[in-house]
């Protein structure tokens, strides 16, 4: 994933003697928070001079401005004339975070409140961390709000591609135009699913049989029944995913939803091996930057998995709110072929997820035919989150839940109470069934292995939207 470009403006004291005798000590601080961000990987700093005059304030935030970064950092080791940073605060890119350090030579805690309590005044959104940087829970509060940061900061400019429109009358599935642009800086390209189905017919042919050989090579069973799924339906289904490729180039598109049902899970094929390998790292020809695609153009999904993706840097999950297990205390959560092969092996290798990946049959609800992407998600720690609106306003449904893994002979048995043909995820939330399904507000659900709860707090407090945490 793209390093997250965030910049540092450390304050100073106004009076030039104090700040003279103070620069040393300052800097120090400043250096040690660039060398700490930097470590984790993520981070590249813009560090400036350190501010201590209105000039200074104006031209160094100006400086990150033209830099580009995704986010601001405001830092407070020593006494800082609190009206520096809010002068900043007019040039620097947001959002902010104030970061108090631990020293008790000095009242840095004391620069930061005044600080903050200014830009409150002023209507400044910003978060507050105070602490020394090289604890990790320090650390851990800091790279969440950071993450957010440059999630949301992210989404702008963005073009969202929706082939088709609304799929088997789901409102929760259907954008406002205006709404996405006003509110998260997204717009939104039409395409008609036609182009889907026109476009797949000029695909070279060697490309096409190269994609089915691997398939039939790496996933641990290709399993053409003569009807639904032969050779020639899963090149359909080959022939469709490099179509959609090239209209996402072609439209210089970043995240997309398709249709699908009816017209061409009715009349061409269905889309899961196009869904499943635009959201994974990978495909036949080769590694590929994940592209966050939702079935049913199910546009707040994919909204949703467009910001997870930005978190986490990895696929992210789409999947049905299929069935509440009540002797097992787990929910089956599927859809169709949508699960990214990811998931069968939480690997970024295709050879460690596509042995536990079956392409079977798809079921009477596709007459058009082809596969469906089988496999059981791996256990581990998840974040499931959901965009949503209410009465036209946005809120956020966060679930912290888990991926349950059971023997072979268990899971076979599970899978196939619901729908043995499509991906699961046997997923435990920390939630009582009851008032999961009292509040949620949709019949699909996304998320990603980790624990990124504190991160969609922020993207909710920094996008003015309310959250609600499914604990």
């Amino acid at each position: 994933m793209q390093k997250r470009k965030i910049g540092i403006l450390t304050f100073s004291d106004g009076r030039k003697f104090a700040h003279d005798l103070q620069y040393t000590m300052n800097k120090g601080f400043q250096d040690k928070l660039v060398k700490v961000l930097e470590k984790t990987g993520e981070i590249e700093c813009v560090p400036c001079e350190i501010v201590w005059t209105p000039a200074l304030a104006r031209t160094e935030a100006k400086k990150l401005a033209a830099a580009g970064v995704e986010a601001t950092i405001l830092n407070f080791a020593i006494w800082a004339f609190p009206h520096l940073p809010a002068i900043a605060t007019e040039f620097a890119p947001g959002p902010f975070l104030c970061l108090s350090n631990v020293n008790p030579q000095a009242p840095g805690l004391v620069a930061m409140l005044a600080a903050a309590g200014s830009l409150n005044q002023i209507g400044v959104f910003h978060g507050r961390v105070s602490g020394d940087v090289e604890d990790p829970k320090v650390l851990k509060q800091v790279m969440a709000f950071l993450r957010a940061g440059s999630a949301v900061n992210r989404l702008r400019g963005k073009t969202y591609g929706l082939f088709g429109g609304r799929s088997m009358g789901m409102y929760t599935a259907v954008p406002a135009l205006d709404q996405w642009r006003r509110e998260f800086g997204v717009d939104i390209e039409h395409i008609d699913q036609w182009e889907i189905v026109r476009r797949s017919e000029t695909i070279d042919q060697k490309r096409v049989t190269a994609g089915r050989r691997w398939l039939e090579k790496h996933c641990g069973q290709v399993a053409y029944d003569g009807k639904a799924l032969t050779p020639e339906t899963l090149e359909r289904q080959i022939r469709s995913y490099h179509a959609v490729r090239e209209l996402i180039a072609e439209w210089d598109l970043n995240f997309v939803g398709i249709k699908g049902q009816p017209e061409l899970t009715n009349s061409f094929c269905t889309m899961d091996i196009t869904e499943a390998f635009l959201n994974d790292p990978y495909d036949w020809e080769g590694p590929h930057e994940p592209i966050v695609c939702a079935t049913e153009a199910d546009s707040d999904g994919a909204l949703t998995m467009e910001i997870f993706k930005d978190l986490a840097g990895t696929p992210v999950l789409f999947a049905d709110v299929r069935h509440y297990d009540a002797e097992g205390d787990f929910w089956d959560m599927v859809n169709s072929g949508q699960h990214a092969t990811y998931f069968a092996g939480r690997s970024f290798d295709p050879k460690v997820n596509l042995p536990k990946v079956k392409l079977v049959p798809e079921i009477f609800y596709f007459p058009a035919g082809g596969a469906a992407v089988q496999h059981i998600a791996a256990p581990g720690e998840v974040t499931l989150a959901r965009l949503t609106r209410k009465n036209g306003k946005y809120w956020m449904a966060i679930a912290p839940a888990e991926f349950l893994a059971f023997p072979k002979k268990k899971a076979l048995a599970k899978s196939q109470a619901t729908t043995g043909e499509w991906p699961h995820a046997f997923t435990r939330l920390k939630v009582p069934p009851e008032r999961f399904i009292a509040t949620y507000s949709s019949n699909h659900i996304h998320g990603v292995y980790g624990d990124y709860v504190e991160e969609l707090k922020w993207v909710c407090k920094i996008l003015n939207m309310e959250a609600e945490i499914y604990v």
